[in-house]
């Protein structure tokens, strides 16, 4: 038998968000849109929807915390493997690599911490944008 329990604190909510009435947003990537789902800027942890063109590449980063990627259309790769559409991918702290979506790609990253990109690329969690 499942028991649900209900949250003591009123105050605990659940957060509902409206991913398709969202609008795609520039990433700091060239053919790279995305919708930020969910940040706490305070730890930089996020949970972000992106959509690769073909061809779109995300530049070489290093990964500071964990970073979990389900591929909902599409594939990504890099130099250790390919994840394609149905399939997830994780990368431990300290990783470090350049994503492709060669033929593009439609994926949803969560990330426990923002990403260190080459060239100080700044991070979606920033608040900022390369131009």
């Amino acid at each position: 038998m499942i028991v649900v329990k209900t949250a003591p604190d009123k105050a605990a909510r659940s957060h509902y968000v409206d991913v398709e009435g969202m609008e795609w947003q520039p990433s700091a990537f060239p053919r790279i849109t995305c919708k930020v789902l969910f940040t706490e800027p305070a730890t930089g942890r996020s949970t972000i929807l992106f959509r690769m063109a073909p061809g779109a590449i995300v530049p070489a980063h290093f990964h500071q915390g964990i970073e979990q990627t389900f591929i909902l259309e599409g594939s990504l790769e890099d130099h250790l493997g390919i994840a394609t559409a149905g399939n997830f991918v994780w990368r431990e702290p300290g990783s470090y690599h350049e994503a492709r979506a060669p033929g593009g790609a439609l994926v949803l990253g969560v990330f426990d911490q923002p990403n260190r990109f080459d060239e100080d690329v700044p991070w979606y969690a920033e608040g900022k944008r390369a131009d």
